[in-house]
């Protein structure tokens, strides 16, 4: 599959030598796979040098920050990722549910940087794509397209965002103070969070003019190698953390969203290590694997009505549904201190888990609700383990709260309110639409991925067959070295590495 980013040797020697001349100009020094996975591994100068570089700035060196071991600060680095652990007082159930904060990445305050740093890293690695000439065109329903226009900006290239209508108005203000032009380069195409056909479709228009680059989250297969190596590691050290105090911990699941499905990588790494169950969430509103379903939803950051490509959808143990309706109440709850209150005083909420609130944001609080679910289901005790990630924070939807103040609460969330609102959602998440996976239901949920990436992207009928096997997913790992190994040719030819000694 070319054109998916699996290329894992230099393809235009002409565009090669090009985007050497760019990243000497601008001493841009790429960061290898292994070191996002693992900081430590970061050059001692380049860590140095970071330390004089805000989080935020459109600075190349914050391409070493998009891993998941930054501080509070988001400047310094942390022996152990940044998470919370959600008891009983929140969730209602005896299993741990650790929650890794995605808002400590750069630039976006959301782990969706690091997807898409995946997906351009090969490409500029073999010469297929030209920052003085190409256009990265970025297709999301919101932090990806955001994290690929960050990075686009540090290399010196025009990087242009495909996403919905719909999105909350904070990504298309972030977004209209990144680009180059807003009026070119943020594209709103029709619809929500859901109409990701919409976006392909604009996507295919864009791409008949060969300057312009398609990054497809959905099918780059460096979205889903990324979270595998460095979210998995990530969240294998956050539970290793807590087995040093309590080694009878097990670790019973994983949890995310759908959305790309890149993160779901970090599931099969969790799986091999430890047995952990992978549990795929989706909206309620649009139930695509779970019942072959469509509809529009609100959980902003899980676009569906499709299987992504780079889903490994038969080693996926669990699916299960959350509605919008629960996500954005408990924003409301979460965010405000009428919630807050009720969490302190009535839950006895510790102050560790008060705190960690603004960091969930609507996908995130998604993610919790599933994990919920999953323990019930599981019937999981104290000494069972949870994970699961919070792609991005609370400050990304206030407009979205908002929303929800006026049409569900009257403008203000009171103390009944929250209290209503809470043993609704939370306390009264069940095991309902939720489904263990049989080998049939793998199949099925794989086969609906034919329609998209057969007959509408063109994918060949064997290349897509072939992720059926698990020694295809387990072949692309290969993959990790040798970009890695083309990463560290390049910062040596275009002399990044010595400028940062």
């Amino acid at each position: 599959m070319p054109t998916l980013g699996l290329e894992d040797r230099i393809v235009d020697d002409a565009a090669y030598r090009r985007t050497l001349e760019r990243l000497t100009q601008a001493r841009v020094l790429l960061p290898t796979f292994a070191e996002l996975a693992e900081p430590s591994r970061i050059p001692p100068p380049v860590r140095e040098a970071l330390a004089g570089v805000g989080p935020d700035e459109a600075h190349p060196l914050n391409l070493f920050r998009m891993h998941w071991y930054n501080g509070p600060d988001r400047t310094s680095q942390t022996p152990v990722p940044a998470h919370v652990v959600l008891g009983s007082e929140l969730t209602g159930v005896d299993a741990k549910i650790v929650v890794a904060l995605g808002d400590r990445f750069p630039m976006i305050r959301a782990h969706k940087v690091l997807a898409a740093y995946a997906c351009l890293a090969p490409r500029i690695a073999t010469g297929q794509f030209d920052p003085t000439s190409h256009r990265a065109i970025w297709p999301s329903t919101g932090n990806y397209c955001r994290g690929g226009v960050a990075i686009s900006k540090l290399l010196g290239c025009r990087g242009v965002a495909v996403l919905p209508e719909g999105m909350s108005q904070e990504r298309f203000d972030w977004l209209s103070e990144w680009v180059g032009n807003p009026a070119e380069d943020i594209i709103r195409t029709p619809g929500v969070e859901s109409n990701v056909k919409e976006i392909y479709d604009k996507c295919a228009e864009l791409s008949a003019d060969p300057a312009n680059v398609v990054f497809n989250q959905f099918s780059e297969f460096g979205n889903h190698l990324a979270h595998y190596l460095a979210t998995g590691a990530a969240l294998a050290d956050v539970f290793e953390h807590m087995r040093r105090d309590r080694p009878e911990l097990v670790l019973r699941a994983f949890v995310s969203a759908s959305g790309s499905a890149g993160t779901l990588g970090a599931g099969d790494r969790l799986k091999e290590l430890y047995g952990a169950r992978i549990v795929a969430v989706e909206a309620l509103e649009c139930p695509t694997l779970l019942y072959n379903g469509f509809g529009e939803h609100n959980i902003q950051g899980i676009g569906d009505k499709h299987v992504p490509l780079v889903h490994n959808v038969h080693n996926t143990d669990i699916v299960t549904a959350v509605s919008d309706a629960a996500t954005d109440h408990l924003a409301v709850l979460f965010s405000s201190d009428a919630g807050r209150n009720y969490l302190a005083g009535r839950r006895n909420a510790p102050s560790a888990v008060l705190q960690a609130l603004p960091s969930l944001g609507l996908s995130s609080i998604c993610n919790v609700l599933a994990a919920v679910k999953t323990a019930k289901y599981l019937d999981l005790g104290p000494d069972d383990v949870i994970v699961t990630v919070a792609t991005d924070g609370a400050e990304m939807y206030r407009s979205e709260r908002a929303k929800v103040l006026a049409r569900d609460f009257h403008g203000e969330l009171d103390a009944v309110a929250a209290g209503e609102a809470f043993g609704r959602w939370m306390l009264g998440a069940g095991t309902d639409h939720l489904l263990e996976t049989t080998e049939r239901d793998r199949d099925r949920i794989f086969n609906l991925g034919y329609f998209t990436w057969v007959e509408q992207q063109g994918v060949p009928v064997p290349d897509f067959v072939a992720r059926r096997d698990q020694s295809f997913w387990s072949g692309l790992r290969q993959k990790l070295p040798a970009w890695d190994e083309l990463i560290g040719e390049l910062n040596e030819r275009s002399g990044a590495r010595a400028a940062w000694a």
